[in-house]
């Protein structure tokens, strides 16, 4: 499904749920007290497209990494979740290094559920793109047979979170989050949140080295909605759109006179559908996200960085050891908040 289909898809969903809500109360079953561990398995995909020009005479370069499938392992406890992902080259499709080169993904995150706000904090490391759209820019490539060009010193770093607020107590962030709690009744509400994050750009091309440091900041606004379809089912659509503002500066390594610092004004839209069966003690579903980032560079020029895809997960719960329900009292004194 394309993202354009997929804005659509969830525009109507949202709508219907919206409606419904008016009328719906929700009860909230907590599993605070319980330790749950998952693991995620999904089809992340990190590209950025440049595109020149006006409309349909627009030209694009996108550059994307080898790395197709992510896996990732989440702990939650009390208000804390924090999760671990990589992506590594054994899976099935990460393993087409001749053709596309070799990429490496990390990414951690962590999340407070502190009240009615979700506190999100993030670092991710990319490393190793190549360029998709051969065929656009060279008509004699074939797919399949020759390889795409490569960028293996091509690395982005980034370090950012969000902070969100729920509209509507009877609402519960963490049923769709994280699974850490469990809506018996369908609800639905408004989320604003600020992102926030700093990406830095570092390549090598030819021995010349060249770094680009980007500060971001939006204002967005979302709709969530969790639609308990029975006991053990639910179904949550969302949608946000956002604003904001993106500040880089760039220099080369070797020219400390090659600087450049610019301001931009951000565009950003995402979604997804959330699929998940939950008991006490198991749960597993299904998600299909996406995320389209775009800015104006300069004139006819733009950079975009868009995602699209699914992720599959699998947890259990279980009463807390004693040493980690120690800890966690003992922290919680010193930090209220917790």
């Amino acid at each position: 499904m394309s993202i354009p289909k997929a804005i659509c898809t969830l525009l109507f969903l949202l709508l219907a749920f919206h409606l419904k809500a008016q009328s719906d109360t929700a009860n909230i079953k907590s599993y605070a007290e319980q330790v749950m561990i998952r693991v995620n398995l999904d089809t992340n995909i990190e590209n950025y497209t440049f595109s020149e020009g006006k409309y349909k005479n627009a030209g694009k370069t996108v550059f994307s990494i080898n790395n197709k499938v992510k896996t990732s392992v989440s702990l939650d406890y009390k208000i804390i979740s924090a999760t671990l992902s990589f992506a590594p080259n054994f899976l099935q499709g990460n393993d087409t290094e001749k053709l596309k080169g070799s990429s490496s993904y990390t990414d951690f995150s962590f999340r407070l559920f502190p009240k009615r706000f979700i506190q999100n904090l993030y670092y991710k490391n990319v490393r190793g793109f190549y360029l998709e759209n051969m065929k656009d820019l060279f008509p004699e490539w074939q797919e399949g047979r020759d390889p795409y060009m490569q960028f293996p010193d091509l690395r982005v770093q980034s370090f950012g979170g969000s902070t969100s607020y729920i509209l509507n107590k009877n609402f519960s962030a963490k049923s769709i989050y994280t699974q850490g709690e469990w809506q018996t009744k369908s609800s639905g509400s408004w989320v604003p949140f600020l992102d926030y994050d700093v990406t830095i750009f570092r390549n090598t091309i030819d021995g010349i080295k060249s770094k680009e440091t980007q500060y971001k900041i939006g204002g967005n606004i979302g709709y969530f909605y969790n639609w308990v379809i029975g006991k053990n089912v639910n179904i949550s659509p969302y949608l946000a759109l956002g604003v904001g503002g993106k500040f880089s500066h760039y220099h080369n390594v070797l020219d400390t006179n090659a600087s450049e610092n610019a301001q931009y004004v951000t565009i950003r839209m995402e979604g997804g559908l959330h699929i998940g069966y939950n008991t006490d003690r198991f749960l597993f579903g299904g998600k299909m996200n996406f995320s389209a980032y775009a800015y104006d560079q300069k004139n006819n020029q733009t950079i975009e960085n868009n995602n699209l895809y699914g992720l599959l997960y699998i947890g259990y719960r279980f009463a807390p050891p004693r040493v980690v329900k120690n800890t966690y009292d003992k922290i919680q004194k010193k930090i209220p908040v917790l």
